[in-house]
Formats: C-alpha cells, structure tokens, sequence
C-alpha cells in the first residue's frame, strides 16, 4: 500500500533527523558512519527495496577508495550507504533537497557548484584530503542520472583526488530489477520527473530489487584522471554490453561505442 510506505517513510525520515540533531554531535566520524549504514539499510527495508550485491567492495580498514558508479535515481546514495560508510560528492542543489538534503549534510557529502570550475578545485583539495586520510568516497562520474539502460560518458576532473591520494578507483554497476528480474525504469529518476513524482513511483512499486556490482579495482599511480575516469567507464560499459544479446553487443562494441560515447539500445529494445 503506497499510503502506508509513505507514513513509514515519513517517521524514518524523522527518526533519521532527530538522530542526527541530538546524538550525531557527540559521535565520532566512524560511529556516524555505522549509524548511517544502519539508517540506509532499514530505509530501504521500509520502501521495500530488496538489494543483491555482486562482487567485493573496498573494505572499511583499508581506505582510500574512490567508489565510481552509473547514476540511476535517488535511491543510489541510500543503496551504497547501505553497504559502506563512504561519503558522497553530489551536485549542490541536492543540499536543498527537503529532508534528504538535512540528511546528505549530516552524512558528510561534500557539495560540488557545478557552475563554477573553480569550485572543483576545492572540492578535488577536500577529497584528496579525506583519501589521504582512508576514507572511502563514491560519485557518480555521469555528473546526471539516466534510465540505467545507458552509460553516459564519464567526466575526468573528480578523479584528480585518486591521483593525488594514490588511492584506488573502484567501478560500481547500480541496477533496478522487477520482480521478474525485467529492468525496472520506474525506480529510475531522470529527465523531466520531479523528486516527488520519483517518490511516488517508487512506493508504488512491489518486489523491487537493486542490483549492486562491485567491479575489480582500477590502482591510480602511473595513470592521469582522465585514463582512471576512462578505465571506470569502460569497465562499467562492458558490464552493460555483457547484457546485451551477441549481435547488439558487437554494435555496442564498435569504435563509436568506445569509453566517452553512450550505449543506446534500440527502440524496439528499450
């Protein structure tokens, strides 16, 4: 009943907030890391929202990862929340997001204005400092979110950070699945919907399943941004192309496919 995953949703959401005004100041950044993978994981409980990770992620001691993923919906940042206590780079607007906007400042996410390049350098400055320190941070390289049945090329410049940490990049595939395991376009947000609209979609939803992959880690030393944010892509791409029955995988494969291009399925198979 969407009437009653929304009230559900409402008092996590409010739970969530009075967490972080009375508790979160008197814990420390690993504690608040636990707390948030908690929160994120009932969270999605709560929307049901079923999750299926493939692969290893970064372990939480060893630091130092740069988690790059495909941007599908608002549902991402919960999802990786759930599995890692990472902290995010996100577009400035979704500060003012109502709630969810209280709660990305309270996980530590680091706000980029896309608007201005000279705010990069800023940001690049605090995320280099935070992987020199071992944490673990996740963007979405995309810089928007698609339907999740295509790649969009990679931006290179928030991949600077992992080259002047020497940490590890690690490529993620993020997936929405119906309950027959058919591509679920209505988990995704993207062109035109508004946050509410996505919202309702997604409580309307049954037997939704999200689909992380972790794949293998790409070292930095030895590489710029621009070949790192190129290997991510391309590895991220081949996992789209894997899908594909063989004679669209050969299209997909082809020079105008290459990392920086997009991966688009035809009409008939959309």
């Amino acid at each position: 009943m969407p009437a009653l995953k929304l009230l559900r949703m409402a008092g996590h959401l409010l739970v969530g907030s009075v967490t972080i005004l009375l508790l979160f100041p008197h814990l420390d950044r690993h504690e608040r890391g636990r707390r948030v993978m908690r929160w994120s994981t009932r969270f999605l409980k709560v929307l049901g929202v079923d999750i299926e990770v493939i692969g290893r992620g970064p372990s939480v001691r060893a630091g130092g990862a740069l988690l790059a993923a495909n941007h599908v919906s608002w549902l991402d940042i919960h999802l990786l929340h759930s599995l890692l206590p990472a902290r995010f780079i996100s577009k400035a607007e979704v500060r003012n997001w109502p709630l969810f906007g209280f709660l990305a400042r309270a996980s530590g996410t680091v706000f980029l204005v896309r608007e201005k390049k000279s705010d990069a350098v800023r940001v690049n400055q605090i995320m280099a400092s935070h992987l020199r320190d071992g944490d673990c941070l996740a963007l979405f390289p995309e810089g928007t979110t698609s339907s999740g049945r295509e790649l969009l090329p990679f931006y290179p410049s928030l991949f600077q950070p992992a080259v002047d940490a020497a940490a590890q990049v690690w490529p993620v595939r993020i997936r929405y699945l119906a309950a027959d395991g058919s591509p679920c376009l209505d988990a995704a947000y993207f062109g035109d919907m508004t946050l509410g609209e996505s919202v309702l979609k997604v409580l309307r939803l049954k037997g939704l399943r999200a689909q992380v992959t972790f794949l293998p880690p790409i070292p930095s030393p030895g590489l710029a941004r621009r070949a790192l944010a190129q290997a991510a892509e391309a590895a991220i791409r081949a996992s789209f192309v894997a899908e594909l029955p063989a004679d669209l995988a050969r299209v997909s494969t082809s020079p105008d496919s290459a990392p920086g291009s997009t991966v688009r399925l035809p009409a008939g198979r959309r």
